[in-house]
């Protein structure tokens, strides 16, 4: 996948997202004793280039209906702050209404406002023929895509693969891939688990997974695998930290806030003490 400068804050979102991946059956998926998220999560994350706090995002659940069928519906949220907002604004809306079993995308729509770059689309995926009809809402233009098994959308493989993560079946340097339709094109994206980590954050030590994602080298990023990202290593399955080394300077992405989590938030040691 190719990254122009308007891209960055999405590939910030499309790591906050991806966490793992893993080939499931539709018994599989049926049968999962327990979603490790519900209806009124919410996160905040804060994002800083350099010494500029330069942006947030925000990511919520709730529950919906499309056609008379109960969905979860996410809404994200990205905007700068500050400085940042004087250089480059950022004003940008995502939402995801996706299967609360099967935890695949129905319908999902991106509507974003980046230094004077604009886009609104939205996306209706139709899994049993693999194709994702799109529709440009700023020349009234649509086309149909045939897409991969599952595919997933930029928001909701966040809740796809935290809720399918293959626990205990990954090896350190192990790689691992997810399918996803974004824009008109599907993506391959391809990580690596690096092992496990403890992380000190302003919550307190937290026992992470810590993730390298493969990325395009040149334009944006310094080197193929420039980029790392942390997620909590409990039941929630949380992206917690994520650190990138551009071709100038360096982003950084921390949890700011959430609530309504579905399991405990396990700290390993209070940073208090």
């Amino acid at each position: 996948m190719r990254f122009k400068k308007r891209h960055l804050f999405v590939f910030l979102l499309m790591n906050i997202s991806t966490l793992g991946f893993s080939q499931l059956s539709d018994q599989d998926q049926h049968t999962k004793a327990q979603l490790p998220f519900k209806a009124g999560e919410w996160f905040k994350f804060r994002i800083h280039y350099g010494f500029f706090n330069a942006s947030y995002a925000t990511l919520g659940l709730s529950r919906d209906t499309i056609n008379d069928t109960p969905v979860l519906h996410a809404k994200g949220y990205g905007t700068t702050t500050g400085l940042a907002r004087w250089f480059f604004k950022v004003e940008d809306h995502y939402d995801t209404y996706f299967d609360e079993k099967k935890v695949i995308p129905y319908w999902f729509v991106r509507d974003i406002y980046e230094g004077g770059y604009t886009k609104n689309l939205e996306i209706h995926f139709d899994h049993k023929e693999n194709l994702a009809r799109v529709k440009n809402l700023e020349n009234n233009k649509e086309g149909t895509y045939e897409i991969a098994d599952r595919a997933q959308d930029l928001i909701s493989a966040f809740y796809y693969l935290r809720a399918y993560y293959p626990e205990d079946k990954l090896d350190p340097n192990e790689t691992f891939s997810i399918n996803m339709f974004f824009d008109y094109e599907n993506y391959i994206f391809k990580m690596k688990f690096l092992g496990n980590e403890i992380l000190s954050t302003k919550f307190g030590k937290i026992k992470c997974m810590k993730f390298r994602p493969y990325v395009q080298s040149g334009r944006v990023f310094r080197e193929q695998e420039s980029v790392t990202l942390w997620v909590t290593e409990d039941d929630n399955k949380i992206p917690i930290r994520l650190q990138a080394d551009l071709v100038i300077g360096s982003i950084k992405v921390d949890l700011e806030e959430f609530k309504n989590l579905a399991f405990p938030f396990k700290i390993e040691f209070d940073n208090t003490n």
